[in-house]
């Protein structure tokens, strides 16, 4: 493949075409939302209802008015088609598009397993968390902690949440701000400003509404830039064959590496046990799902809209798998990092666009433009959900207040603008500390795999108990924690190996040569240090289940005859006795 090596991210800048197709793709996208979720809504609102027409009510009233139900929930009366969609984007980051193809890139192919693992999740999700939140009719997931256990496990929970948020916003601004600062030159300040303000405006003019549609157009750039890309590069290969010749020489063509030993990077077994605990984790019981699932008016359609998305991103991640094996090809030869062409990996991809279709005028502009709505929907999601755990678990919940429609609306629109200053403030801590973005990468992981355990312990393991729970979460937080930082102190203090595959620069132009590779001995650091990141959330998560159900068995275990059967995933109905469905005949 010809390509100019010389060109690097810090010399590229947009041309007028790239300009034009990147304002233009954002720009309909957020007048789509904001078409569907303010200017269609106050059209309908404007529109009388005939006397002799009477509205049914929503089946279940949360927030004290239709007004704050449409704005927050739809009023449960979303399609699968939008809400499907919405999913995706949620799921697809743009740290997710810059991260899954250097994935591949450095470690081989053994992580494209992910696509199974996906596939597995969505039927645990389906069939063994989603039917409680349906039958229940909640709004935020951190109510069913409370009907099972205790209000004080509810309020724990939710900030929890809150706070796993609040770090997390700054990484989903700073990926899609970097990437274009570094393809446009626009003060990187200034985007931040930008992608935060207009995030904020829709999702607090629209609501989830909003949201939704917007994720829709989105979601759509996203593919296209990304199958367009992979598409244009590959037809600058003469022969495919030596594409994949190329990739298994280079030793990364790996599918069945079933290798037992935990400590290694990628394996069958860490990345279809691993993945499928995380993505389990995160769109069983994270509130950003669970809040579009009960947007739709039953169970069959939320099944669908996770059928919708469970194809979606198979597709999705399989085109990144393979934008990953398009790079090594181009690269094979010449690494950009070790030829100084890049800083970080985060840079890999970016790269690979301007040397390789960037003189096709608009397609960089294509790609920038979906790693920025990719950047734009996660951040809309988690804005228009975590407003709502502020009013329904925080205030309604944990203070036991009951504000009015006007009250409502005052305290969920300024949570919105707050979060917005908030994620901005720490954007300028993130460059001051340089060590703040692993830290609170792994509290968000730290934290999602103790709440799925929560979750999984209420609706699997009927005798758990109010106390268990709380110990068990805690013990869960602690040990993962203690995991994660072990392991960031032993790498950053050189006394892990790097499973980095190795790279080649005997055809970079100039005086390049690789760094020395300094071989050490992992048998002195601690062993849970050595684990695959992989293995964190499902050690985090089962922590909890086994602490949680031994410490309810030995203490006072729950009366499983007074249960109500709502509160018990249906996979486990057949083993509870039939006083628990007295109360729900259905």
């Amino acid at each position: 493949m010809e390509m100019k090596r010389s060109h690097n991210m810090d010399n590229y800048r947009f041309g007028t075409a790239d300009y034009i197709v990147f304002i233009g793709m954002t720009t309909i996208s957020i007048a789509t939302g904001l078409y569907f979720g303010w200017i269609k809504k106050s059209k309908k609102s404007a529109e009388s209802t005939p006397p002799n027409v009477v509205l049914p009510e929503p089946t279940k009233q949360h927030f004290g008015s239709k007004k704050m139900n449409e704005y927050l929930m739809g009023s449960r009366n979303l399609k699968v088609f939008p809400v499907g969609m919405s999913l995706i984007a949620s799921f697809i980051s743009g740290v997710t598009m810059l991260g899954a193809p250097s994935e591949i890139y450095y470690f081989g192919t053994q992580y494209c397993l992910i696509v199974v693992a996906i596939c597995i999740q969505g039927l645990a999700v389906s069939y063994i968390y989603l039917p409680v939140f349906s039958a229940l009719q909640v709004s935020s997931s951190f109510e069913y902690l409370e009907l099972r256990f205790h209000s004080n496990i509810r309020s724990i929970a939710s900030i929890l949440f809150i706070i796993e948020v609040i770090l997390y916003m700054p990484f989903l601004v700073f990926v899609p701000a970097l990437a274009l600062n570094q393809a446009s030159g626009i003060n990187i300040y200034v985007i931040e400003v930008v992608i935060i303000v207009v995030c904020a405006i829709y999702t607090l003019l629209g609501g989830l509404k909003a949201v939704v549609h917007t994720d829709i157009w989105q979601v759509v750039i996203m593919f296209i830039s990304v199958l367009v890309v992979a598409i244009l590069a590959t037809c600058y290969i003469d022969d495919l064959d030596d594409l994949f010749k190329t990739f298994e020489e280079g030793g990364r063509l790996t599918f069945g590496n079933i290798n037992p030993s935990p400590y290694v990077r990628n394996t069958v077994w860490s990345v279809l046990i691993g993945g499928t605990f995380y993505w389990t984790s995160i769109n069983a019981v994270h509130q950003s799902m669970v809040h579009r699932y009960m947007s739709l008016p039953s169970l069959k359609m939320a099944r669908a809209s996770i059928a919708f998305f469970v194809v979606g991103a198979v597709i999705f991640y399989s085109a990144l798998c393979f934008l990953g094996v398009l790079i090594y090809y181009t690269y094979q030869d010449c690494d950009p990092m070790s030829a100084g062409l890049i800083m970080n990996n985060d840079q890999l991809v970016p790269l690979f666009v301007v040397q390789t279709v960037g003189h096709i005028y608009g397609i960089p502009g294509l790609f920038i433009a979906g790693i920025f709505g990719a950047g734009l929907s996660s951040l809309s999601v988690v804005l228009n959900s975590t407003s709502l755990v502020i009013l329904n678990d925080v205030v309604r919940g944990c203070f036991k207040m009951q504000p009015g429609e006007k009250a409502s609306t005052i305290l969920v629109k300024s949570s919105i603008i707050v979060m917005g200053f908030i994620a901005f403030a720490l954007l300028f801590i993130l460059e001051k500390v340089s060590g703040l973005l692993s830290i609170c990468t792994s509290l968000v992981a730290i934290s999602t795999s103790s709440l799925f355990g929560l979750f999984t312990l209420g609706m699997l393991v009927p005798w758990s108990n109010t106390l268990g729970t709380a110990v068990g979460g805690i013990t869960g937080f602690l040990l993962t924690g203690w995991i994660t930082y072990g392991t960031q102190v032993a790498a950053a203090s050189g006394q892990l190996n790097s499973q980095r595959l190795p790279v080649s620069v005997e055809g970079c132009l100039g005086n390049v040569t690789l760094p020395d590779h300094v071989w050490v001995d992992e048998e002195k650091v601690f062993s849970l240090y050595r684990l695959s990141f992989h293995w964190i959330n499902p050690i985090g998560v089962l922590t909890v289940v086994v602490v949680g159900a031994l410490v309810s068995l030995v203490t006072k275990p729950t009366d499983i005859k007074t249960l109500d059967s709502d509160l018990i995933s249906p996979v486990i109905h057949r083993f509870l006795p039939k006083e628990c469905f007295k109360r729900n005949p259905h």
